[in-house]
């Protein structure tokens, strides 16, 4: 009796427990309640608790806990006896089976709990038996009951097949693949041909499927049959929403169930059967239509044109498509991110016009016509919906609004004298009602934003025909067409310039930024002088016609001179010019007019042949000697503007200082002049900086320096060039500039809107980009560029340590964002080869050993989990060590035990990474350490007095390995798994540092080598032995280049030998897949 009642306070105090997790809304509670969750799961009472919990627990919630705890222990990496899981997957469907009047996503949980149990065990092996692979007959007895009972074995059959499906990236990919494959090959087109005979079943003898239980069954079984076709055949892990995701791999095996007619027409008499709840009311649901758009775009890339018009059914289908794409358009609002596969279609099918060579008509020069005006006409209809019901209006969503006016563009170019006259019609018509309104005296209203919107969807169209000239066969007379249509938009330009402040309207500027973005790509610069050397080749169906087309770009301009004096590029880029300062001038407090008005001039200032006419321009001239907040607003420190928009500053300089160059020369009076307006602001700082000062505004006009010099500094990629930088910057001032970015780093430490521009733009100066910091013999540039880097990094790091504790969502943006930016510094400073950090040993300077200590302590206050979690910080971080133990491995070999761990421990674990830059740079600097290591035992008997010192350094190395013997011996497990059992993708870089491991620990890697044969068959034991032998043959005791490129081929043939021979296709016999265990 008193042991009852412990058991009835135990399962209330785990009910609360529930209650706090499932649906308790004090968060402390609930942290609490995750605390006590992972005790339960330690403790060596979990099993019986979860038992207490599912038969005798009163809410779904204690079952619920149970399923999650049973599920959590199951998947440690260290598993339970086998007898005990066989006991837990036995008492489980036990109880799903007595008790079906659970909640669903109790079920559900619980028949995870099977899957997993099923998965982790699927090789192993009671009595020569697969004793996990019985389940599939366990099933079969849940479907020979009650409905309710055949729903749970479907549902069971359904997770099982997902949960081979689903990639455990703690566990060896290895593994997962060859768990799946012979889940493939053994059961899975059991379960397909069980699923289909069940519906077989509900087609022959209907059941009522007015009850709800009869309808989730057939739900399930549906289910159960997608599971099976989205399985990963060939371990491709394709992205399900990836365009190029249109074939199912099956097995040959599965062939003749896919060729029978029965199969497919199953599922379309399915279809029709079932009543509308079950086939969700047809194409009116949004994931049937969504699906249903899917299909038909991978119609195209699953067959070429020229196959689908030899069709008898081509002309009713292609009828069919096209009314149900303009239907599908014309409702925009219904399921708008399906529109981009119908768009998909039909871009494809035009591209692939002029490669048709069949007689029979593809009728798209009828139908892309259509689809296009359906697209036009659709968008300009909705705006006055958008505008009067306030709903959320398309524009605001540029990258949709984007990717579907990129494949407009070519399917525009189909008949382009249909689509041309549409839109001079739609633009001549809705930019007079706009200049009617704006001479109203009426104000804004509602009227002018449906107007405003409409021409803004007009203007973007006009730039996607015009940039389809890129995409489709284009000639003189769409040429004279596209004049036509950029006349009108250049007219709105200066229409809309004219009257800012007063009329203007963000959407129509975006708008007009694409327009002329368009045209620069197709009818400016360096597009112009090679279509002007090209020959234009126009397609026939019996023939290729090649047109010369010497002339072709006049034609563009022929009537754009007529109405606007625009008679060559050269003009065009004026009018560009002029546009971008108007922008820069007038919408300072816009920042997504800014930042694309700052990526165009970017663009413009990137070929050489636009930057020589560039720099001819009033304009041009006028931004190199008036870049200041007086002149461009957004180069301000005023509050009304986010420190975020300071981010377009630095395309901004990059741009200016790229036009500044092309006729700099080596001109230092005119460079200075350039950078005056930076000089006052740094001077200004400096003299406020220990005064009694506005801190906001001072930091806020550091961060718009420090982004402002990264900008120059990224542009100048010349010795010349960068030298004028390092002197204005750091030699003639040296050190009144950078002490002040290095005291801004200390006092804003907190601050990564400060600190990062800040230690962004030393990152920047550091980079040695086209040898530009090469400076001469007697120069101390190099040095005194170090010593400052040196100092920011020792003062951030020190800073940041002392943050303490940051939570998950903080520990990013406060604290490792800084350091990998500080990594990619000292990484590109070690690398350059401007600095001889011998100097500083021999002279008693310190900053060179102050950076690594640094270094190491910012890496010691990072978890090994963080290293790789955040892609930033791992990518830098590893070429860092690769440079260290290349070039300074005394430093490596003079760390402390622990650190010196912590390092060989953050390669090992990188070795795994699927980042090949992040493996890459683990392996070579293992090799360098191996390599070390090797030289060091090798020449061990030979200690000459000028090597004293190094031999102490290998010695130190060499007694750490012997203490830690594992490290080493995990590593070459790490690389041999990686070689045999994984997709290796850089097989070159593994190979260079496992032959120093072979080499240095023989032993060990015969008893890796014992182990992979003794766990296969027999008869596959000499064949892999073969292959060891094969793999050692003619590598001699040394890593030489000559024998390390030996050992290297060897390990390309064992990797293809050994696969071969693991590759057992309907073998019944276990197989070990992890020499790391």
């Amino acid at each position: 009796m008193l042991i009852f009642f412990f058991l009835l306070k135990s399962l209330a105090e785990l009910e609360v427990l529930c209650t706090h997790l499932y649906i308790g809304t004090d968060l402390t509670q609930r942290i609490e309640a995750e605390k006590a969750l992972l005790e339960l799961i330690d403790s060596p009472e979990c099993l019986s608790k979860c038992q207490l919990l599912l038969e005798q627990g009163t809410t779904s919630y204690a079952q619920l806990l149970a399923a999650t705890c049973l599920s959590k222990l199951i998947s440690r990496v260290s598993p339970l006896p086998v007898e005990q899981r066989i006991d837990i997957r036995n008492y489980i469907l036990n109880y799903v089976a007595s008790q079906l009047k659970l909640a669903p996503f109790v079920i559900q949980a619980l028949i995870q709990v099977i899957a997993k149990i099923t998965k982790l065990g699927w090789f192993e092996v009671q009595k020569d038996q697969f004793v996990f692979r019985e389940i599939i007959a366990d099933v079969k007895k849940f479907l020979q009951g009650t409905v309710e009972h055949c729903i749970i074995g479907v549902i069971i059959l359904s997770e099982l097949t997902q949960e081979m499906n689903l990639v455990d990236y703690s566990r060896p990919s290895a593994k997962h693949r060859k768990i799946a494959t012979s889940f493939r090959d053994t059961s899975l087109k059991d379960i397909l041909v069980l699923a289909c005979s069940l519906l077989k079943e509900v087609l022959a003898k209907p059941l009522n499927l007015q009850d709800e239980s009869q309808q989730t069954l057939v739900m399930q079984v549906l289910k159960l049959v997608l599971n099976c076709l989205n399985f990963d055949f060939i371990g491709s892990l394709a992205d399900e929403s990836a365009d190029d995701l249109c074939t199912v791999q099956i097995p040959t095996t599965w062939r003749t169930i896919f060729l029978e007619p029965e199969t497919l027409d199953l599922f379309f008499n399915l279809y029709h059967s079932l009543p509308p709840l079950l086939s969700q009311l047809g194409l009116s649901d949004p994931g049937n239509y969504h699906e249903f758009c899917r299909f038909l775009a991978r119609l195209k890339t699953n067959y070429q044109l020229g196959e689908l018009v030899m069709v008898k059914e081509y002309p009713e289908v292609i009828r069919l498509i096209a009314n149900f794409t303009i239907t599908s358009l014309q409702h925009w609002e219904f399921a708008p991110n399906s529109v981009h596969y119908l768009l998909t279609l039909w871009q494809r099918m035009v591209a692939s016009v002029p490669f048709v060579k069949s007689t029979e008509p593809h009728l798209l020069d009828t139908y892309a016509p259509e689809i296009t005006k359906a697209f036009i006409t659709s968008r300009l209809e909705s705006v006055a919906i958008v505008v009067r019901d306030h709903l959320d209006d398309p524009l605001d969503d540029t990258a949709t609004v984007f990717q579907q006016l990129e494949q407009l563009c070519t399917v525009s170019r189909c008949e382009y004298e249909k689509t041309c006259t549409l839109l001079v019609q739609l633009f001549d018509q809705n930019a007079q009602n706009y200049q009617k309104l704006l001479h109203s005296a009426s104000g804004i209203t509602v009227d002018m934003a449906i107007q405003e919107g409409r021409l803004a969807w007009l203007v973007y169209l006009v730039g996607t025909v015009v940039g389809g000239r890129l995409t489709y066969t284009s000639t003189d007379e769409h040429d004279a067409m596209d004049g036509e249509l950029s006349c009108r938009v250049f007219q709105l330009i200066s229409l809309m310039d004219t009257g800012l402040p007063r009329c203007s309207n963000e959407k129509i500027e975006l708008a007009i930024l694409w327009f002329l973005d368009q045209f620069r790509k197709t009818y400016v610069g360096d597009q112009l002088q090679r279509t002007s050397k090209e020959q234009n080749i126009v397609y026939k169906p019996d023939c290729l016609v090649q047109i010369p087309t010497l002339l072709l770009p006049s034609r563009v301009y022929a009537r754009m001179s007529e109405v606007l004096g625009i008679t060559d590029d050269n003009h065009v880029l004026e009018t560009f010019m002029t546009k971008i300062v108007t922008n820069l001038k007038y919408w300072g407090r816009c920042e997504p007019v800014i930042s694309r008005t700052l990526q165009f001039l970017n663009d413009l200032s990137v070929g050489y042949i636009l930057l020589k006419k560039l720099v001819k321009i009033d304009a041009v001239k006028f931004m190199l000697k008036n870049h200041t907040s007086e002149h461009f607003p957004f180069l301000g420190i005023s509050d009304r503007y986010s420190l975020s928009d300071f981010r377009c500053r630095t395309t901004f300089y990059t741009a200016l200082t790229r036009l500044l160059m092309v006729d700099l020369g080596e001109d230092e009076d005119e460079f200075e002049n350039f950078m005056l307006p930076l000089t006052v602001s740094f001077e200004t700082i400096l003299q406020i900086f220990n005064n009694n000062f506005k801190q906001e505004d001072v930091k806020r006009m550091l961060i718009g320096l420090a982004r402002d010099l990264r900008g120059i500094a990224f542009a100048l990629n010349t010795k010349t060039s960068y030298t004028m930088l390092f002197d204005w910057m750091i030699y003639e001032r040296y050190p009144a500039y950078l002490p002040i970015l290095q005291r801004a780093v200390e006092r804003w430490h907190g601050e990564p809107a400060c600190t990062t521009p800040i230690l962004k733009l030393m990152a920047e100066l550091m980079q040695n980009r086209s040898q530009r910091l090469n400076f001469d013999v007697s120069s101390p540039n190099g040095i005194l560029l170090f010593r400052e880097a040196s100092k920011m990094i020792c003062t951030y790091g020190n800073q940041i340590l002392s943050l303490g504790t940051l939570s998950k969502d903080q520990i990013y943006p406060m604290k490792l964002k800084g350091i990998s930016i500080c990594y990619s510094a000292l990484k590109s400073a070690l690398c350059g080869n401007y600095v001889s950090f011998g100097v500083f040993k021999l002279y008693g300077d310190n900053h060179f050993d102050n950076v690594l200590q640094a270094f190491v302590k910012m890496l010691l206050s990072v978890s090994h989990s963080d290293l790789l979690q955040y892609r930033k910080l791992s990518q830098s971080y590893y070429p860092l060590l690769e440079c260290l133990t290349q070039d300074h491995m005394s430093f490596i070999t003079n760390l402390e035990p622990p650190v010196l761990l912590y390092v060989l421990t953050s390669i090992s674990e990188g070795l795994t990474t699927l980042d090949t830059v992040v493996s890459s740079s683990c392996c070579t600097s293992l090799d360098y350490i191996v390599t070390y290591l090797f030289k060091h035992i090798a020449k061990e008997g030979k200690k000459p007095l000028r090597t004293r010192e190094a031999t102490q350094a290998g010695q130190r190395l060499l007694h750490f390995m012997q203490q830690n013997p594992d490290v080493l011996q995990q590593m070459t497990s790490v690389l041999m798994n990686t070689i045999v059992f994984e997709d290796c993708r850089n097989q070159w870089s593994v190979s260079r540092p496992l032959l120093g491991l072979v080499l240095l620990n023989e032993k060990y890697f015969s008893e890796l080598r014992a182990s992979l044969i003794n766990s296969q068959p027999l008869p596959k034991q000499e064949v892999l032995a073969q292959c060891f032998r094969n793999l050692m043959e003619g590598v001699e005791q040394n890593l030489s280049v000559k024998n390390r490129d030996r050992f290297t081929q060897n390990l390309s043939v064992f990797r293809r030998d050994v696969a071969e021979a693991l590759r057992s296709e309907g073998s019944s016999e276990p197989c070990s897949l992890d020499m790391m265990s």
